[in-house]
């Protein structure tokens, strides 16, 4: 039944397929520009936008298609992005740096909220709000104590959901509760990436994609930046590349891990289907360690499942089926229904969970979202901007940091395949075991 409900798969991403290519003719490459951005991501096109509206001439360029990376391949889900507690930010780096990084993840999913009306963008943003469901028992328990705490010592909007109530709100039995953000928002990623590449044309900045940098020269008066079609000199540069960063910049790809992560689309369901599953329309999201994510499309019609379904880097052919089964175990409504469309993206996580913004060797830099990056890339990616642009608005939490990498790691994660599968091993008995208790 697997095979059959994988037949004429799209191995393409589900919001590129409906968007269709970017028909904009590519500029000329210039010989000199204020601002360089590498990358044509969230972040890379928030600071080219700053930077534009700020007055300097800009230039964006990317290896690849302009938005081939994840900022058109996740699953349109937005959080406030930062994933280590209060609790243990502050063991780390103390109560007042903790409540600012803290203050940083809640301040970037407001602003780009704000930015998404004020800038009237038309991509189906949605206050959809989050189910994050609990895989044992134990871990409701855990969601219980920690919205309690979120509630009294951050403000955080957030409310429990018992398993005898969950299909309020998520239609599984796998699960054993939850508990709710409502302030979490949906988002067509596709859409909202074309929108930013359309505002940052228009305040006067370039793009130009399939062209890649090769190289970046530190010069007494700005830089020299090598690529496939040329040279550029730039008074700045912005490296924008997240989780797919190359060698370009040595000390930047060796503080993030990549990490693929793997999304499959529904054929359109019956209304009633989609009715049932997610009655809500809230994005869902578990406690697993290796967690699995899953929405109904902005119009209603399809579910998207995604996650990371390998201990190893895999291809969406071998991918599609292994999360077929898992989203028919969540929802067993869903067993023979056809899958249209199955991809992947990288995401860059970071040795201590928390993204990373500042200059190195006067090359400013944004990344390491650690797969939660939609509204804090953006907002990074503004902040850069004004950094750029001088303005002391631009400073934030994450500027201070030490910025973690390990001994003799250099950008290849060669231990990722033995942590995802024991984490894998240790969700899977934890699941079963709570399961079997029901």
């Amino acid at each position: 039944m697997v095979s059959a409900a994988l037949d004429n798969v799209r191995h393409m991403a589900f919001w590129q397929d409906q968007l269709g290519p970017d028909t904009v003719a590519p500029p000329q490459l210039p010989e000199r520009t204020d601002v360089l951005v590498v990358g044509s991501g969230y972040t890379g096109l928030s600071a080219a936008i700053q930077t534009a509206r700020g007055g300097r001439s800009t230039l964006v360029l990317d290896a690849e298609d302009l938005g081939f990376g994840c900022s058109t391949r996740n699953g349109g889900q937005i959080s406030t992005s930062v994933k280590p507690s209060l609790s243990k930010l502050t063991k780390m780096f103390g109560a007042q740096t903790a409540r600012a990084i803290r203050a940083e993840g809640a301040s970037a999913l407001e602003w780009l909220a704000d930015f998404m009306e004020s800038e009237a963008l038309d991509c189906d943003f949605k206050r959809s709000g989050r189910y994050h469901a609990a895989h044992t028992p134990q871990h409701y328990e855990m969601l219980v104590r920690d919205a309690e705490k979120m509630r009294r010592d951050e403000g955080i909007d957030c409310f429990a959901v018992p398993r005898d109530e969950q299909r309020s709100e998520l239609g599984s039995d796998i699960y054993f509760g939850g508990v709710v953000f409502p302030k979490h928002s949906a988002v067509d990623p596709a859409k909202m990436h074309r929108e930013f590449l359309r505002k940052a044309r228009e305040a006067g900045a370039q793009a130009i994609g399939n062209c890649a940098v090769l190289d970046i020269e530190k010069r007494p008066d700005g830089f020299v930046v090598t690529t496939a079609q040329g040279k550029v000199r730039a008074k700045d540069v912005i490296v924008a590349t997240n989780g797919y960063s190359t060698n370009l910049v040595p000390w930047l790809r060796r503080r993030i891990i990549p990490i693929g992560s793997y999304i499959i689309v529904t054929e359109e369901l019956p209304q009633d289907t989609i009715d049932t599953l997610f009655p809500t329309d809230r994005i869902a999201s578990d406690t697993c360690k290796v967690l699995y994510y899953y929405r109904a499309t902005p119009d209603r019609k399809r579910v998207l499942f995604g996650g990371r379904v390998s201990a190893v880097e895999t291809d969406t052919t071998a991918s599609a089926p292994l999360l077929y089964e898992k989203m028919c175990k969540t929802f067993p409504e869903l067993r023979g229904c056809k899958v249209s469309h199955s991809w992947s993206g990288t995401v860059a996580y970071s040795f201590d969970e928390l993204a990373h913004t500042g200059v190195h060797d006067g090359i400013h830099y944004a990344q390491g979202y650690c797969g939660s990056g939609v509204s804090m890339a953006s907002y990074l990616g503004m902040r850069v901007g004004q950094k750029v642009l001088g303005l002391a608005e631009g400073q934030t939490a994450f500027d201070s940091l030490q910025y973690p990498t390990r001994p003799f790691y250099a950008g290849k994660p060669w231990f990722l395949p033995a942590a995802v599968a024991y984490y894998r091993w240790v969700d899977t008995w934890q699941s079963r075991s709570a399961l079997a208790r029901v």
